[in-house]
Formats: C-alpha cells, structure tokens, sequence
C-alpha cells in the first residue's frame, strides 16, 4: 500500500463541510445523481473518511489530503474518535479491522478485541449462592478486559500504513490538549450516564464541572491527562502504553477498583490477523469479519438464505420481504448462540454455517405465510447482553485501498472508570462472557460454554466490519454499532443497494427491522408503515417498535466516483470527502 512519491503530491477535491450538497458538485451534476433518489449521499472523486462524529472525519481527510492512504487516515480517526467521541471512540478498548490492499488485491482482518486477564476465572461473577451479581461485569475493576486498540491501530499503520505513528496520532494530541467544543449529543450523552460516570472521582474531574455541574453545548473540554498518553504513544510506540507509566496507571486503577488486571496482561497481550469470512450475494463478494465476531459468519449465513428468494421482485420492506428476513434472522441467531466463540478455544463450524447447502436447508422450511415460533427451531443458548454504544467507520483512498473499522468501550464510557493520571476511559468488555453458563441471562434464557470466561481469551462479539466486492474491487465499505443488531443492520444496507438498487443515503435511511430468535418478536423502527405491520401480525409475527437501530457509517464505489453516507439516527454524525 506503499504509494510512488510522485502520486503523493496529487492535489484531492476533498474537504469536511457540512455544505448543502448542491454546492459540492458543480459540473455533470446529472450523471452523478440521479433524480429518482429520495435522499443523496455525499459525492467525492478521489477519497473518503464516514465516520460519526466530524472532527475525527476531518482528522481523516487531513490525512489523505498529505498523500496518506486509507490505512493512515483510519488509524488517525482511531485515535482522533477518542478524544471526541469518548462514549465509544478509545484507546482503553478494542475492536476489529478490515484492510483491503488494493495493489495485492488482499483482505485482511485485524482482531484487536480485548482479552480476559491471566487471573479471571469462569464463576469470577458469581456471589456465594451462585447467583450472577452484573455490577462486577459492568461497573467494576473486574469488567475491564486487557485493552487492544493501541496495539491493533498501530500495528496495522506498520504493516499496512505509510505515515509515522507520530504523524497520524499529532491531531488527536492537539485535539485533547486544546479541547473541543462541546456538541448537543455530547453533553446529551455525558448528562445521561452522570451516576455511571461520576462515581469514580477520575472520571468525574474530567467530565463534569468542577462545581459538579454538566458541561452545555459549547462549552471546552479540555484532556491534558489523555493528550499526554497519547504524546507517549506517539513518542514511544506501543510500550508508551502497554510498559512503563500509562500500563502502570491503569494497572493500580484497576485494582483500587477491585479488579485483577497485572503488568504481565499487558505484556501478554497480541493482535492477531485472521482470514476474513467470506461469501458472495448474488454475484457480489462479501468478506466481513471472524470469530470471535459473530458478525461475519451470520451476515453470509442470512445472505445465503435470503439469495433463495426472489427478494427485488417482494419489494423493499413490503410485509413479504420483512416475513424472509425475519424467519432466517431466527435460524441464524439460534445458531449464534450455540456455536459462537473465540476460535483460540472452541472450534466454530465455520465452513458448516456458511456453507450455501446449509441455507438451502434453511430456506426449504422457511413458510412464505406463516411465522414460525422461536420455541419451534431450536433450543439453545443465548449470548449476553451486548451494549448497542459502539461505533464504525469506513475509509477509502485514491488508489483503492479501503478499511472498515469498528471498535468500542463495550458500554456507553465503558466501565465509567477513568485510569486516574491517564484521562483514559476503561472497557467493561467482561460483560460481553456468559457469566454463568447455563443460568437464565436478562431474557430469561441461558449463555453458552462456546463464550464462558477464560483467562487470555475474547469475547464473543456482534461487530461487523464489511467490505462488498463487485469484481475484485470494492463496491461497499460498511459497518455500524448496535449490539446484536449490528449484523441485521449491516445485512439491510446490503440488501437495499444490492436487490433493491438504492443509493447508498437511500439505503442507509430506510426503515430497519431485527429479530434475534429469542424474545419472539420482529423489533421495529416507528418508522416502517402501519398496513405493514398489521401484514406481519396477520403471519403470526408479534411487531414491536423500539428504538431506532444502529448507526451505519458507509462508502459505495461507482463509476462516477465515491458516495458516502452519515447514518442519520444519531446527532454529531459527519462524512468526510
């Protein structure tokens, strides 16, 4: 991905401004949208950065503006997220990455996903009666998982990138020392999860008023403690986090908060590259990501399924499409809940739940006029609770390079705990085990074996980080948060590009839907029509409407250039271009 330096002086038509659309293109305006659209994505010619929030987008296109590639401006939004978006953005965290390198034509997955420590142990959650207390997995020393995402992001600009970690990581240094300006759904977000927050006094100095009050919209938050870890990571590398002080801080935070976590955890800790998951649809490749994602075995599992039907003909969200998409949702989360964990510790059938005869299987016992009851596929086991506060971006450069990224804290701010001296927000990703296996979970239903807590190993995840192949070049570069909608949600903006010929704006803002096998319900946004829902329930479908889901961040390739979209479910979202 290395780039000649002559083609790095090349000037880009790029900028980060949330200009009416109508005056970003000024020439062939007809032969790049089209007048049948209901909603337009962002157009750019030679490169992409759609991200949620749009300082971190900017820190992008600053990147690919200096000749960087996709690699270099994603790991600079990495670092850029957590300074701006601290709910989810981190370097306390861990997440997935999919690199696509166009000059070798490869795709590469990089499981930076945090570990359990050394000392954890599979009834560390239980209390003397054997019952699952939640708060050690969630607002605990013991929630905190060994973080990943220093050393997945710097691994990946190594190997893949080609700026210096200095370069890439120098803005998110300004943005924490400076400070950023408030936003609406910043101080929306920090008002809401105060208790959470403010129990530890690390945590509250930094993001709440010294007299204790909520930071308003416009108001500066400044990060030195966090500007300073990020100046040794920049200075020093990945030891400027996993040795010396910042390791040691977060160390002694850890265990004044009762939790387990050792200067050996860090030392242990690995990013490991695996082989994406791959499948096609409908002549399209789709490469996602692997255990211990769920994500991308289920998205090519329900692809599989949904390519027996004549999906474009049903029409988009029409009660016929909604009724498929839901039967094979439940076949594929029953099967999530049994064969699903990290592959360093129990074999995942990989080959067998991806497989098209699989599917077809599936499909031949899928009724085009009746819903079939949860009770009826399969008795399993049911994941944990996964939180929906993550968050995705997508990345593509002028030579067709592309990176999708998804990443989190686990929780809304984690674990809450900020590691005193760091300004770094800890993970709670410990919530993501099955506590106990084979006790009844918040529905009721029972966690698996395949995700019990295991010293050194990952959880089971729902992040989907997805790249679409049309030919060998990518068509679609995509992702979003959501917890175990996450997959569905990925899956529907596929499907609206795919089979139904929607941009990639269309098929973002559509109406999504989500059934997970168990509770026994087609979960809805309020936005999907009336008539439609009351088809659903005349099929023996019980339709809920919930929040609205997910937040995809997402780039389409075309002959006419880049198109990008901004999910507009959630406030501070930016596309850059």
């Amino acid at each position: 991905m290395r780039t000649p330096k002559l083609l790095k002086v090349l000037s880009f038509t790029l900028a980060c401004s949330l200009a009416p659309l109508s005056q970003t293109v000024h020439a062939n305006q007809s032969a790049i949208y089209s007048n049948m659209s209901v909603a337009q994505p962002v157009w750019a010619k030679h490169g992409m950065v759609a991200s949620q929030e749009a300082l971190a987008s900017q820190v992008g296109v600053d990147i690919l503006k200096k000749g960087g590639n996709a690699v270099d401006a994603a790991v600079a939004v990495g670092f850029a997220l957590s300074v701006t978006l601290p709910r989810a953005g981190n370097i306390g965290g861990g997440g997935f990455m999919l690199v696509h390198l166009a000059d070798k034509n490869k795709t590469i997955a990089i499981d930076y996903r945090e570990t359990a420590p050394m000392k954890a142990h599979k009834d560390m959650y239980l209390d003397e009666q054997g019952n699952v207390v939640k708060k050690l997995s969630r607002e605990h020393g013991l929630a905190v998982g060994v973080p990943g995402t220093v050393m997945g992001l710097s691994q990946a600009l190594e190997k893949y990138g080609t700026m210096t970690l200095k370069e890439v990581i120098q803005p998110s240094i300004d943005l924490a020392k400076n400070g950023i300006s408030v936003t609406a759904d910043l101080a929306t977000s920090l008002a809401a999860l105060k208790r959470r927050i403010s129990q530890w006094p690390s945590s509250a100095k930094i993001f709440y008023k010294a007299d204790g009050s909520n930071f308003q919209p416009g108001d500066k938050l400044i990060q030195k403690d966090l500007s300073h870890s990020l100046q040794l990571i920049a200075d020093k590398g990945i030891d400027g986090f996993y040795k010396g002080e910042t390791a040691k801080k977060i160390v002694e935070a850890v265990k004044n908060a009762g939790g387990n976590l050792t200067m050996q955890d860090f030392a242990n800790y690995k990013v490991i590259e695996r082989k994406p998951i791959v499948g096609t649809y409908r002549g399209y490749k789709v490469a996602s990501m692997p255990p211990p994602s769920s994500g991308g075995i289920h998205l090519i599992e329900m692809l599989n399924v949904l390519e027996n039907f004549p999906i474009k003909k049903y029409g988009a969200n029409s009660a016929q499409t909604i009724h498929v998409m839901a039967e094979t949702m439940k076949r594929a989360y029953a099967d999530r809940s049994e064969y699903l964990g990290d592959p360093s510790f129990y074999k995942v059938p990989v080959k067998q739940l991806t497989s098209k005869e699989y599917a077809k299987h599936i499909a031949k016992h899928i009724s085009m006029n009746k819903a079939k009851p949860s009770s009826e596929i399969k008795p399993g086991k049911l994941a944990p609770y996964e939180s929906a506060q993550t968050t995705h971006y997508s990345v593509i450069d002028k030579w067709g390079n592309a990176v999708s990224n998804t990443y989190t804290l686990n929780f809304s701010y984690g674990s809450g705990l900020v590691a005193k001296g760091t300004g770094i927000l800890l993970n709670n990703e410990m919530d993501d085990f099955s506590a106990k296996p084979g006790a009844p979970n918040g529905y009721g239903l029972v966690g698996g074996d395949a995700n019990s807590i295991e010293p050194g190993k990952r959880p089971l995840s729902s992040m989907t980080p997805t790249i679409v192949f049309k030919g060998n070049k990518p068509f679609l570069v995509t992702g979003s948060p959501g917890g175990s909608r996450i997959i569905t949600t990925v899956m529907q903006i596929i499907m609206n590009v795919i089979d139904h010929n929607m941009n990639i704006q269309e098929a973002t803002n559509s109406p999504r839907i989500h059934h997970q096998w168990l509770p026994d319900e087609i979960r809805t946004e309020r936005s999907l029509n009336g008539d439609t829902i009351r088809l659903l329930e005349s099929m023996g479908h019980k339709v809920s409407i919930k929040s609205s889901m997910g937040s995809t961040q997402s780039i389409e390739v075309s002959d006419q250039g880049l198109f990008g979209a901004s999910d507009p479910r959630r406030s501070g979202k930016a596309v850059g271009y």
